[in-house]
């Protein structure tokens, strides 16, 4: 159990995994930039690493910020620590911005400067902040890390599954009763996310729309809470394994 863990060992654990996330982004983008160089398709390749992204680096982030940031940023990091939260918005606006690049050498190129941008952010965790943690003997680091793994559990099943239910009585951007519909399975990747902010932009104050995909749109949603925090809703109506229809929509308290 990882309460058994002594201070070290914890830390070597917080090491292990940082390299195991590391490893597994690199193999995704490597995965892209491969298929970009062949010249043949590559949507699989950018959805495999928006998925990666969005299901586990971006949750062990927001776990890192609830758990081991707050005890860092409790001494002489403060600084370090918004740092490297402001790397993690970084991180998710340069993901979801993977999806709308104009061909596959511009694809090439975000996938590896995220994957740059991750190698350099864990590098800053390992040799300062958790080093730093390690030489506070008030720290109990093991538990940090149990709360941590907790709560990126949490945060994995709450992206996809804690979202409320069906949104009845919606209106569309027109004002009826119905919300309209926006399917971008036929749209190249470089113009999904062009086209769902635009029609995001032109709703009204409590007006939506539902958008109609092929994969878990999670990746959109970090987009929307790093640009449009407290502005919209997001309600998952179905949730795949073939189709995801989520209605999204601009609140009533947005001008």
């Amino acid at each position: 159990m990882v309460m058994t863990m002594t201070r070290t060992e914890a830390v070597e654990a917080m090491f292990a995994h940082h390299r195991t996330l590391d490893q597994q982004l690199k193999l995704r983008v490597t995965s892209l930039t491969g298929a970009v160089a062949a010249g043949g398709p590559y949507d699989q390749e950018v959805a495999d690493l928006l998925a990666y992204v969005a299901d586990e680096v971006l949750p062990h982030a927001e776990a890192e910020e609830q758990t081991i940031y707050v005890a860092a940023a409790q001494g002489d990091l403060a600084g370090t620590v918004a740092e490297m939260i402001a790397e993690h918005r970084d991180l998710a606006a340069a993901a979801a911005g993977l999806a709308s690049v104009p061909d596959g050498q511009a694809a090439a190129r975000q996938a590896e400067a995220i994957a740059e941008m991750f190698s350099g952010h864990v590098a800053k965790e390992n040799l300062i902040l958790l080093p730093a943690l390690l030489d506070r003997d008030e720290v109990d680091i093991a538990a940090l890390l149990a709360e941590m793994h907790s709560r990126t559990e949490e945060i994995s099943k709450a992206i996809p599954a804690g979202m409320p239910g069906r949104v009845t009585g919606a209106r569309s951007a027109s004002g009826s009763g119905q919300a309209a519909d926006l399917d971008v399975r036929e749209l190249a990747p470089a113009r999904r996310h062009e086209s769902i902010f635009a029609a995001y932009q032109a709703l009204a104050p409590g007006a939506g729309f539902v958008l109609i995909n092929d994969h878990d749109p999670k990746p959109l949603r970090y987009q929307f809470e790093a640009e449009h925090a407290g502005e919209f809703s997001w309600a998952y109506l179905e949730d795949g394994p073939e189709v995801w229809r989520v209605r999204i929509g601009r609140t009533a308290a947005t001008t």
